[in-house]
């Protein structure tokens, strides 16, 4: 008999934590369990990717509470008041009051799902996926029938907000808590201390064999630029760092140096992005390419990768580039030595435009590193079946 495992996320954004789901549905034996995604939205540049026989639902009610759910709630509560539901908006504030108080938006969760169906079928392990997130932790524990549950950390949780009070009295009652690096663990457990001994380390998968089946089906650079061509991949997002590549790349073309430097993603700060390239002049030479579901042409045909992020908890493209051995220089976030032998398969530098411009101009100069740290990431394993394997301990 199959395991029915069930993962509960917001939708299917072009993101790191989408796109490590995907890859380890890729790596999960579809003859051994039946694998269900849980979504709060039909939305995002990766549904189409989800593979076939995964099955999909969604939890319909949401779009009738995200606004509740996200909205600053005296505005929400003066908007009820407006249509003359004044229950409502009284309710509303006095368990965001209460939620402030207590430091606990279980209530408020409780309320808000308090006319809605959960999730009737029932599962052999159900995830909170898209960790940390508060109202998914609280759904999957009160709202989904399974045998056993699991709450997943993406990211480094003292750099984003994070409820430890939250945590303390929720994570406590799921049966194992997945942290995607060893430092990133550290910390959770540094803020949430109960919960150690039922904290593990779960590394995102990496699928070769997704990444390869994708290589040749994507658009790749369509320019004519016969230069060094860097890459970088991620959200434009101020933890992500692009603006401290594009002050880089402005030295680099003021040394004389023929580079292009290319940001496969989208976000927020696209358009003051955008200015800062254009108070530098460098609008044909820094190139928006935009969100794309497969990066993967992208990143085989640059020259040199660069993930200059201020924080992560396991950062996806890195470890993209790295299986598909291209020379690397990336900052020192979480999980970065996990992934990167510093001088051996890339360069770990400080979170600043010096560290990154000395990296990069090294090897830009240097064929031999280039071509020394390929030949070295040509050497590592990227074999997921101790991974995958966890969901048969548990």
């Amino acid at each position: 008999m199959k395991i029915k495992l069930l993962f509960m996320l917001i939708n299917m954004n072009v993101g790191g934590t989408e796109k490590a789901l995907l890859n380890m549905l890729s790596e999960i034996p579809k003859d051994k369990f039946d694998v269900t995604i849980l979504m709060l939205e039909e939305y995002g540049g990766f549904l189409n990717f989800i593979p076939k026989e995964v099955n999909i639902k969604y939890f319909n009610d949401y779009k009738k509470i995200k606004e509740v759910l996200n909205d600053p709630p005296h505005l929400t509560a003066l908007a009820s008041l407006k249509k003359g539901k004044v229950v409502k908006a009284f309710n509303i504030m006095f368990l965001h009051i209460i939620s402030k108080l207590i430091n606990d938006r279980s209530s408020f969760f409780k309320y808000l799902l308090n006319s809605y169906h959960g999730v009737d079928e029932e599962y052999d392990i159900a995830v909170a996926y898209d960790g940390p997130m508060d109202f998914i932790s609280y759904f999957v524990l009160n709202r989904v029938k399974a045998k056993r549950k699991i709450q997943w950390i993406h990211f480094d949780v003292t750099k984003i907000g994070f409820n430890s009070h939250f945590a303390s009295k929720i994570y406590n009652k799921f049966d194992k808590v997945f942290v995607v690096s060893e430092e990133a663990k550290k910390k959770l457990i540094s803020l949430v201390p109960s919960i150690k001994d039922k904290t593990d380390l779960f590394s995102n998968i990496v699928s070769s064999k997704l990444i390869y089946s994708q290589l040749n089906k994507g658009n790749g650079f369509k320019d004519e630029f016969d230069g060094i061509r860097i890459l970088t991949v991620g959200r434009l997002t101020i933890e992500k760092g692009q603006d401290l590549v594009i002050r880089v790349l402005a030295r680099l073309i003021n040394d004389g140096f023929k580079v292009n430097w290319y940001c496969l993603g989208d976000g927020s700060l696209r358009e003051k992005y955008q200015k800062l390239v254009e108070e530098n002049n460098l609008q044909e030479k820094f190139i928006f390419l935009g969100a794309d579901p497969n990066p993967y042409p992208f990143i085989k045909q640059c020259d040199i990768y660069v993930q200059p992020s201020r924080h992560e908890g396991y950062c996806i493209s890195l470890a993209e580039a790295r299986c598909l051995t291209k020379p690397i220089v990336t900052t020192d976030f979480t999980g970065a030595k996990e992934q990167i032998k510093n001088g051996e398969t890339g360069l770990i530098v400080g979170v600043n435009e010096e560290e990154i411009y000395d990296a990069v101009l090294k090897l830009i100069n240097s064929y031999d590193l280039r071509k020394k740290l390929t030949n070295n990431l040509a050497k590592e394993n990227f074999d997921s079946t101790s991974e995958v394997l966890k969901f048969y301990s548990i």
